[in-house]
């Protein structure tokens, strides 16, 4: 198939954007693959997808789920709309407290799902053009490995507006701890019940 040497989001039929969960005591990777904007709504979003149709079952509906991320982009350490949108579309509709670690900038690689996950998709869909949404959604989820990783992919075609900024009711009534170790990057939400 011929294709162009540069991508240019004019000529393109849409955007995939991924956001990955990994389940890592039981090596199974969830990858919300959304068509609007990186954005924390949508982050917090592809959190509650795998919950509702994964997680919850997996682990048992626990009431307490520890969340690893990046320090920047949609789920940043200092996003105050991450944090606001975790409680509400996560703590706060499932009583679920998540306590969330972020890897300091330049060290995501050790974050398990950089290559546990990621890696694992990216080596599979090596030179494929990605033309199409049922393309790249199976791409992940005929991704495995021998240590037995299984993928499940969604498509999110919700729209995420982006520059939206919670307002200072909103920051303020967040349940927040910050840890004690690092609490820039170290904190715990709680549903605020």
């Amino acid at each position: 198939m011929r294709v162009n040497d540069h991508d240019f989001r004019s000529d393109a039929s849409g955007v995939g954007i991924s956001y990955g969960i990994y389940d890592t005591p039981n090596n199974r990777g969830t990858v919300c693959v959304g068509v609007s904007h990186d954005t924390p709504a949508f982050a917090a979003h592809s959190i509650v997808t795998w919950w509702t149709r994964e997680g919850s079952r997996r682990h048992d509906h626990a009431p307490k789920l520890l969340v690893l991320a990046d320090s920047g982009g949609s789920n940043g350490c200092r996003s105050w709309a991450w944090k606001t949108e975790l409680q509400a579309q996560l703590c706060y509709p499932f009583g679920i407290t998540a306590t969330v670690a972020h890897y300091p900038t330049g060290a995501s690689k050790w974050n398990p799902i950089e290559h546990r996950l990621f890696s694992e998709i990216s080596k599979h869909w090596a030179a494929e053009p990605l033309v199409s949404y049922d393309k790249m959604l199976g791409f992940i989820r005929n991704t495995s490995t021998k240590t037995g990783l299984v993928v499940t992919a969604y498509l999110d075609r919700k729209e995420y507006p982006t520059g939206l900024k919670p307002d200072r009711q909103l920051i303020s009534s967040l349940d927040l701890k910050p840890g004690k170790i690092l609490p820039q990057w170290n904190y715990t939400i709680a549903p605020n019940l």
